[in-house]
């Protein structure tokens, strides 16, 4: 199992701006691949990518159309009072998280 862990809106450190796009294009080009992702997590920062519209939530959208599992943390949601801002996947919880990170056999963390 492929379990691609978002946990941010960015990728690296640095410029935001930047690290938005690179996020972007990432999530593109893995929408674009023969690249199977099983189950994407996405945490803290990252509840932006299945909260907002956009590019982000476009290839995320093309990712769970191949098969993926989308889970966007509660707790965090509900920190930031977005619970009811989920445009894709499902509310996932810290359990969830820690079960597909033990099961998984890759976990992919681009951020």
């Amino acid at each position: 199992m492929n379990f691609l862990y978002l946990n941010s809106k960015t990728m690296g450190t640095g410029d935001d701006i930047l690290g938005e796009q690179l996020l972007i294009t990432f999530l593109k080009k893995l929408a674009e691949s023969k690249h199977h992702i099983d189950v994407i997590g996405c945490v803290n920062g990252a509840i932006a990518l299945t909260t907002q519209p956009g590019e982000a939530l476009d290839a995320l959208k093309i990712l769970e159309l191949k098969g993926a599992k989308i889970a966007t943390c509660g707790t965090c949601l509900d920190f930031h009072d977005r619970r009811d801002q989920l445009l894709i996947g499902s509310v996932g919880t810290m359990e969830q998280t820690v079960e597909v990170m033990n099961l998984a056999d890759r976990v992919i963390r681009p951020c």
